[in-house]
């Protein structure tokens, strides 16, 4: 429990910009006994665990990382609104595309607007570049998994076409870098303030969207989190 606890209550504190002294007094312990449960140095009682739910407004499987939702909703796929919403789809048979199809695309919504908030040139291409290139290297090794397919659909060549995406990739993860450290222009601010964010507000200002991105998030820090053991 201490690993996704710990790390849930400093986030809800911080969000709502509460010191630990003034949280502590508010849920009856000291600011000792707080800053233990949020270093995850001692496990607290599921008393408290009820108790913090009920101070931050959250659910208990929120706290303890087992939903993405403040609510403590899990999803299926019906319950994704579709950001395409197309009757004519292609999809067939298994849900499983049309499940990450929908997390991917209505987390990219939420992406993308908050890109326009910003009104930075540089840092829309810099992402677009990013993610166009992630899309191409999927295509590819999908294409290429099949001996049909006429490799000429491609002018980068099949012996260094994933070594330049790399590289591609990680000039386009650098220019944003660049972007947001205000190295290119004084846009960084103004960008900074457009990126301002917490989960509540995520959730209160993209209702039908921010299930998908904090679903996404979730499953890919469990992805990430399972090649560091």
């Amino acid at each position: 429990m201490a690993v996704e606890f710990n790390r849930i209550i400093t986030l809800l504190r911080k969000e709502r910009g509460l010191t630990q002294k003034q949280a502590a007094q508010d849920l009856g312990i000291s600011q000792a006994q707080l800053s233990h449960y949020e270093k995850g140095i001692r496990e607290c009682g599921l008393e408290f665990v009820v108790q913090v739910a009920d101070y931050y407004g959250v659910s208990c499987d929120y706290l303890l990382g087992r939903s993405a939702e403040r609510s403590g909703q899990t999803i299926t796929v019906d319950q994704l609104p579709d950001a395409t919403a197309h009757s004519d789809s292609v999809y067939r048979g298994s849900v499983l595309p049309v499940m990450y199809k929908k997390l991917i695309e209505n987390s990219l919504d939420i992406l993308f607007d908050k890109l326009a908030a910003c009104r930075d040139k540089d840092l829309v291409n810099a992402v677009s570049s990013y993610l166009m290139l992630a899309v191409y290297r999927m295509f590819r090794h999908l294409y290429q998994a099949s001996p049909k397919n006429v490799a000429s659909m491609f002018r980068v060549g099949r012996t260094r076409w994933q070594s330049d995406t790399d590289a591609a990739m990680h000039m386009a993860e650098g220019d944003l870098q660049a972007v947001l450290a205000g190295e290119n222009g004084p846009a960084a601010p103004r960008a900074a303030a457009a990126l301002d964010m917490t989960t509540g507000g995520l959730t209160a200002d993209y209702p039908r969207h921010a299930t998908s991105l904090l679903n996404l998030i979730k499953n890919s820090e469990e992805t990430v989190r399972s090649m560091q053991r």
